[in-house]
């Protein structure tokens, strides 16, 4: 049975892979799928890419994940220019899971501190409050002219032996293709035709089986990295709808130094953020978080989400450690030259309040990020379907924006929305409040001090990742928060109010009556009349 594809990275609409001779056997893929040369389903249930930008360079890191008949198979990527052996490289499959979980949207608890807490004694410094904790939930081979496609180079990385070739047509691209036992989808041939008229390459990393590990019928792959210059920052997404069945997820991770990213030919918005949530959803966060982003989409149709903008040495609250200067180096820092990856000194950030529309803060600062040099790791979310999907995502660089941080105030609410600013501090964060439970003795209690659970422990972390595996069945949205969320107008349920009982005076009361009961009714009405007159 052909599963449905999980939330896929930054570049999973970015890969096309291809299997090699046999049956026919599509997997139900967001960006591509992979078929065997064996009969049975075959699918790819993730793939995540990162992209780091400087200048003209661009680093793809990308990671597949296939399911299948353990048959040689293969993928292909577009690339503006010839790869060499030195351009490509394996990573290590943990990189990746820990960009994702970092940048994933996430669920804060805070609990309010004794309100008669009074520190042991004057001298003594007051403790600082316990930070809240998130919840879970070879070398270049002869030229072939054949069929107008050239093997521009050869070589092997890892498990993957790699070809790079050129076409002059997309059709001679085509055959080429099925003449090597690729079993392509129908109509390849016209989805190719606009990136083979612009000259683009393409990487062919076909997988030999004999150096892959399976488990449980999954083909555990390295990650690949290499890189290339080009003017234009973008991602090929259209190869991803020869197999599609429907709609698709595709989350983008950017790395640049002092810049977040937002796409130039396609709508943008924000998920909302710090919304309060009602403790139930503790148990449901993944569920909650896609209903939150499919309405989100519905308010903006054909919009890219920016879910998470934030400096990647540093985060607050933390749901995984922030990236090394190692880790960074794994996703191109290496190549790409100038930036300065160190870690900076976010610290906690305070509640500034409510904030209305957007503004300019800050002086001295170009828009985008702070002078420091500190690498911005930006998540972009987009979900689409053929009707919606026409070019390829072009990238941007944006202005940098807050949100989603600070602490509740003393009546437990948050700063609303985004703001511009200098620095990069924005994430998807949903935030449960608890207040003192306990008896309050004192004669003046401080309310609305808030911070970390009273035994001290911290709750286990957890973000809403792989939400495109959560079945969109209808989710109580509107029941699971404490607050109005007018940006995606969205209104908290409230409960009916009930009207008191109205009085029959008509009808079948009178009926029950009689005549006799009727006549006294009247008498007592008149007697009230006359009093009223006697005494006034």
């Amino acid at each position: 049975m052909i599963k449905p594809l999980a939330l896929f990275s930054p570049l999973a609409a970015f890969v096309l892979a291809l299997g090699l001779t046999g049956a026919p056997g599509a997997a139900h893929a967001f960006c591509g799928f992979y078929v065997s040369g064996a009969d049975g389903a075959v699918y790819n249930e993730a793939t995540k890419v990162v992209l780091m930008r400087q200048g003209r360079r661009t680093v793809l890191s990308m990671q597949n994940a296939y399911q299948g008949p353990p048959q040689d198979f293969a993928m292909v990527v577009p690339v503006p220019v010839v790869l060499q052996e030195t351009d490509v490289k394996t990573l290590p499959r943990a990189a990746f899971d820990r960009i994702d979980q970092l940048s994933a949207p996430r669920l804060v608890e805070y609990w309010e501190q004794d309100p008669c807490y009074q520190p042991r004694t004057r001298h003594r410094r007051r403790r600082s409050m316990p930070r809240p904790a998130p919840m879970s939930s070879a070398g270049a081979s002869a030229p072939s002219g054949r069929h107008g496609v050239v093997v521009e180079a050869e070589f092997a990385v890892g498990e993957y032996d790699i070809q790079i070739l050129s076409a002059q047509d997309s059709s001679g691209l085509d055959t080429w293709l099925r003449e090597e036992n690729y079993n392509i989808p129908e109509g390849a041939g016209e989805v190719l035709r606009p990136y083979v008229a612009q000259g683009t390459k393409f990487f062919v990393a076909k997988v030999n089986i004999s150096r892959v590990t399976f488990e449980g019928g999954r083909a555990i792959l390295s990650p690949l990295r290499f890189h290339y210059d080009t003017d234009e920052f973008s991602l090929p997404v259209r190869l991803g709808l020869l197999n599609s069945n429907g709609t698709q997820d595709l989350i983008v991770h950017i790395l640049a130094p002092d810049q977040r990213y937002e796409v130039a030919n396609y709508p943008n918005a924000f998920i909302p953020t710090n919304v309060r949530v009602r403790n139930r959803v503790r148990r449901h966060f993944g569920r909650f978080y896609a209903a939150l982003f499919d309405k989100t989409v519905r308010q903006n149709p054909g919009a890219v989400i920016t879910e998470y903008s934030w400096q990647a040495t540093s985060c607050d609250p933390c749901p995984t450690q922030p990236l090394s200067q190692g880790e960074l180096t794994l996703f191109g820092l290496d190549v790409i030259g100038g930036a300065n990856g160190s870690a900076g000194s976010a610290g906690s950030v305070g509640s500034v309040g409510s904030v209305g529309p957007m503004r300019r803060r800050g002086r001295g600062r170009r828009p985008g990020g702070g002078a420091s040099g500190q690498m911005v790791l930006t998540r972009l979310h987009y979900r689409y379907d053929r009707e919606s999907l026409g070019d390829d995502l072009v990238f941007r660089p944006a202005e940098a924006v807050i949100g989603g941080r600070g602490m509740p105030n003393r009546g437990g609410h948050l700063e609303e929305g985004r703001q511009r600013s200098s620095s990069n501090q924005f994430q998807g964060r949903y935030v449960m409040l608890n207040w003192w439970p306990g008896a309050i003795a004192c004669e003046n209690p401080r309310r609305g001090i808030w911070g970390g659970p009273p035994n001290g422990r911290r709750p286990p972390a957890a973000s809403a990742t792989n939400t495109a595996f959560i079945r969109r069945r209808r989710a109580p949205l509107e029941r699971w928060i404490r607050d109005d969320v007018p940006e995606i107008n969205l209104r908290r349920y409230r409960p009916p109010v009930s009207a008191p009982p109205a009085l029959k005076t008509s009808g079948p009361v009178l009926g029950k009556l009689g005549g006799g009961g009727v006549v006294a009714v009247g008498a007592m009405f008149g007697l009230f009349l006359w009093r009223r007159r006697k005494w006034h």
